[in-house]
């Protein structure tokens, strides 16, 4: 990311009864410095910034996992998170290894819980932190129709 889209990415905004559900974008930009396999996507609309998601898809692992989602509370509730995950989405199914796709989010998150079961992702339970994992499971491509 340029300097001036880390910029744009760091300055969204959660609604404040939202802060508890998701890192800051500046943490989550700073530990993707450090992880090579992760990979930090700015949420845009046009020429604007409105939101930021990161995941993780190893070359050696058939699952990926979308570990950063948020949508600028300015721009909620205009169909930008489902375009994102749609978009996201597409993009890992495109890197041809991912056969799964897992989410984690705060169980009491409603509206994460909304686009991800619409989007087709389906609870497992709760995980160590006590954040709900969710998975997707991608259909097989074939080449021929």
């Amino acid at each position: 990311m340029t300097g001036a889209l880390k910029a744009s990415v760091t300055a969204l905004e959660l609604a404040p009864d939202q802060l508890d559900f998701v890192a800051s974008n500046t943490e989550s930009l700073d530990e993707a410095a450090l992880d090579a396999d992760a990979r930090p996507r700015a949420v845009m609309a046009g020429d604007r910034v409105v939101g930021f998601l990161m995941y993780e898809a190893p070359a050696d692992d058939d699952e990926a996992m979308i570990y950063r989602f948020m949508i600028d509370r300015a721009h909620q509730g205009q169909g930008y998170g489902k375009a994102a995950l749609r978009h996201v989405l597409e993009e890992i199914r495109s890197l041809g290894h991912v056969r799964q796709v897992s989410i984690c989010y705060e169980p009491e998150n409603e509206g994460a819980r909304h686009l991800y079961r619409a989007a087709g992702f389906v609870e497992d339970g709760l995980d160590e932190d006590g954040e709900m994992i969710a998975n997707l499971v991608l259909p097989v491509q074939t080449d021929h129709p």
